[in-house]
Parts: structure tokens; C-alpha cells; sequence
């Protein structure tokens, strides 16, 4: 059972990444913020998202259903770590070396800080 709740939660996680990608970029784009290097603020914005909900999920008194359909499937697929490395890796061999290792630390560093959040608030309602 647990695999359907798996593949249920990352039926709606991906595509959920997908769209929030694609919102964000054009938001940032729309406003002229994308300069010369596209930086991916998309990417970066559904990674955190995705921290901040597993943070809470795995503080809070969850079931192993639960933990499976939102945890595993739907942060799984909504946050994609392999997604960080390939635009990070685009911007270094682009020679956008700043945006590169921007782009890493600020996404390891916001993603444990929603984390953390995420389960700060859970432990605070419970």
C-alpha cells in the first residue's frame, strides 16, 4: 500500500515542481530580474518549499501513510536535488562562477533553514 501512496504523492509533486518552476522563472523574467545569467530561482523556490514541508512532516505525529504519500511522494518529486547539481554545473561551465557556487550555498543553506523551520513550527502546534 505504502508504494501506491508513494506514487500518488509524486503524481502530484512533479508536475506541482514543474508548474511552480516554470511560475517562478516567469515572474523573475517579467520584473527583468534574470541579467545575464539565468539564474534558477525556480529551482530554488520549489527546494525550499519541499524542505519546509518535510521538516514539518517528520516533526509532526505522522503516520507511516502519511510520511509516504506526502513526505516521500509528494516532497520527493516536488524538491529535486539532481535538478541543483545540473544548473549548477550549467552556470560553472558557463563561467558564471559566482552564480554557481551562489546558487549552491544559498540553496543548501535556505533548504536546512525551511527545514528547520518547518520543524519548529510542527513541534510549536503539536
Amino acid at each position: 500500500m505504502n508504494v501506491l501512496l508513494v506514487a500518488l504523492g509524486a503524481a502530484v509533486g512533479a508536475p506541482l515542481r514543474f508548474l511552480l518552476d516554470r511560475a517562478v522563472q516567469g515572474w523573475v523574467a517579467a520584473r527583468g530580474w534574470a541579467g545575464p545569467v539565468v539564474f534558477p530561482w525556480g529551482t530554488l523556490v520549489v527546494n525550499v518549499i519541499g524542505s519546509a514541508v518535510l521538516g514539518f512532516l517528520v516533526a509532526w505525529p505522522t503516520g507511516e501513510g502519511l510520511m509516504a504519500l506526502a513526505g516521500t511522494g509528494l516532497c520527493g518529486a516536488l524538491s529535486t536535488y539532481s535538478t541543483l547539481g545540473y544548473e549548477t554545473l550549467r552556470l560553472a561551465e558557463g563561467g558564471a562562477w559566482p552564480a554557481a557556487a551562489g546558487n549552491a550555498v544559498l540553496s543548501v543553506a535556505a533548504g536546512l533553514g525551511a527545514a528547520a523551520t518547518g520543524a519548529a513550527l510542527a513541534l510549536a502546534w503539536s
